[in-house]
């Protein structure tokens, strides 16, 4: 059976991937900060007959990742791991001016450095799956378009991402038999987007939507592949059938 490790697994993003991995029969380690929530998501993902793991803590804390991947190790191996746990720098999103440098570096810590150290973490099982075919474990980080659009405010967690970004792009040089992709799910109605930007009520569509676009990633592995995806040029449409 397949084996999953997803960060910040609680709500939004995170906990739709999930949802949808567990409903095809994969195994889970799922993360977050906020226990009893996790604990909800989990008892979500179990309703399909998996195997979910739910250890509450912060990607932040090396002794943390580490659980994680002992978790997964518990379940077979790990097959997928996926970066999803976030940090703004900022609540709500401010100017450059006025960032807080204490804030930024907490968005570098939790979306660039605890990405890498739960990838290295982990390099050991994702190496090993898929047995003699050579056809390794994924690596999926999310991203978003403040990587690559200069937009007011989005300064700090933009700089960020984008360096998630660049981290994706060398681990796929690097590491030739696996699968690294950096995904941006597009404008999603989350907790995130609310805390950053609470005065926008604009209509947004639900985390699930994205989910398609993850998932066809799994199941065609790309011949390009490792690189960075925008969810909506993924999810199938109806020219594509």
């Amino acid at each position: 059976m397949a084996v999953a490790i997803i960060t910040g697994a609680s709500k939004g993003l995170g906990r739709a991937l999930a949802t949808a991995l567990a409903e095809r029969g994969w195994d889970l380690v799922l993360d977050a900060r906020t226990g009893s929530a996790l604990e909800d998501a989990a008892r979500g993902a179990r309703k399909y007959g998996t195997r979910v793991v739910a250890v509450a803590g912060d990607v932040t804390d090396a002794a943390h990742r580490a659980e994680l991947v002992a978790a997964a190790r518990g379940l077979g191996g790990l097959d997928l791991l996926v970066n999803n746990a976030s940090a703004l720098g900022a609540e709500p999103l401010v100017r450059l001016e006025e960032l807080p440098l204490d804030g930024l570096r907490a968005a570098l810590e939790t979306n660039v450095v605890a990405a890498l150290g739960l990838v290295r973490e982990a390099l050991p099982l994702l190496r090993a799956a898929g047995g003699s075919d050579g056809n390794g474990g994924a690596v999926v980080s999310v991203s978003s378009d403040a990587a690559v659009e200069a937009y007011g405010t989005w300064g700090g967690y933009g700089a960020s991402k984008a360096a998630l970004d660049q981290l994706s792009a060398v681990l796929a040089a690097e590491e030739p038999g696996l699968r690294v992709w950096s995904v941006d799910p597009g404008d999603m109605r989350t907790d995130l987007y609310a805390a950053a930007v609470p005065d926008d009520d604009a209509w947004r569509p639900e985390p699930a939507a994205a989910v398609p676009a993850f998932l066809r990633l799994l199941d065609e592995r790309p011949r390009r592949a490792s690189g960075r995806y925008v969810a909506s040029a993924l999810v199938e449409t109806e020219g594509d059938r």
